[in-house]
């Protein structure tokens, strides 16, 4: 008998990688449900459509994203929904005798000093980046919340926590994407411009690691599909979330670079270094994960020529 599984979030870059995938899986019987079908925010709705699914396991992707304008701009909202969201489907797990559930995260987890690369035992060992504090305060709880359940009733609550992801599905809007669909974006009209030059930000020297978000998406099968007792050993009852990275960074130049190649721009790059550079270096600390037997099998030059594909089909909706 198949099992049911229950893709919380799949209209999102994560959550649609994870249905992509689970659609190949014959064992899996796939659920979805819109926003219009279902409101996560709604704890009766997210209850009853618990109660009535009969669902073995939840991939829980659903949250409320965004750059750091949008988190700086509405940092209520960021705390409050996220921890609704992750309450409701975590509580309506439990309620409804689901013993299996995935919580996704964020590595804006760890604090803003952190020793490089970011290991999971950083997490609650100093201050919080200001700008996306909420939001990070939220992803914190859920996966307190998944250790907690596991601690009191015995449930199988895994939570895991990606680095910088991108591909299909990305937001590519000017002015609130991240900075692999930014920068293409922007390398791609500079070249239809015929444009002389790409101004980019800062230096150039921050380093940043990146995820294909269908790497992303395997690593999390990988993870939920672990015997619990292989999870359990590679982890441990107040530490029991997995940083999911690529395992080596770029700087921001040598990005840029291989994104005007991508795109095929050939003016120059100019490097704005009034721009603030933002933290030096962010790369996780996998060998949890590694360790358990996944690795990440696109390369950055996959990957950008993956992601660049799929911004030339998304043009008529990206406008």
């Amino acid at each position: 008998m198949a099992k049911r599984v229950f893709v919380a979030g799949h209209r999102g870059m994560v959550g649609s990688a994870i249905t992509r995938q689970l659609r190949m899986d014959s064992s899996v019987e796939l659920l979805t449900a819109s926003r219009e079908e279902l409101d996560l925010e709604n704890q009766s709705d997210v209850q009853a459509f618990f109660a009535q699914q009969k669902i073995d396991e939840v991939y829980l992707a659903a949250a409320k994203v965004g750059g750091i304008h949008a988190n700086n701009t509405y940092p209520a909202d960021f705390i409050y929904r996220n921890l609704v969201i992750e309450t409701n489907v975590i509580g309506a797990a439990h309620n409804s005798d689901v013993q299996r559930l995935l919580f996704l995260g964020s590595s804006c987890i760890y604090p803003r000093a952190v020793e490089q690369p970011m290991s999971e035992t950083a997490l609650l060992t100093g201050v919080l980046e200001a700008t996306n504090e909420p939001y990070a305060i939220a992803k914190i709880a859920g996966i307190k919340i998944c250790e907690s359940f596991n601690r009191q009733f015995g449930r199988d609550y895994r939570s895991v926590m990606p680095t910088n992801l991108y591909g299909p599905g990305d937001n590519y809007h000017p002015e609130n994407s991240h900075v692999i669909p930014a920068l293409i974006r922007r390398f791609h009209e500079a070249k239809i411009a015929k444009a002389e030059e790409v101004v980019v930000w800062g230096s150039g020297q921050p380093r940043r690691e990146f995820l294909f978000v269908e790497d992303m998406a395997l690593a999390c099968i990988h993870v939920m599909n672990l015997g619990q007792d292989v999870y359990q050993s590679h982890t441990q009852d107040m530490c029991s979330h997995i940083n999911v990275g690529f395992g080596s960074d770029v700087t921001i130049c040598e990005l840029a670079t291989a994104i005007a190649q991508t795109t095929d721009y050939r003016g120059r790059i100019i490097f704005d270094t009034t721009r603030p550079d933002g933290t030096m270096r962010k790369l996780m600390n996998s060998d949890r994960l590694f360790s358990m037997g996944w690795k990440p099998t696109i390369d950055l030059k996959e990957g950008l020529r993956l992601a660049y594909k799929d911004f030339l089909e998304s043009i008529p909706r990206v406008g």
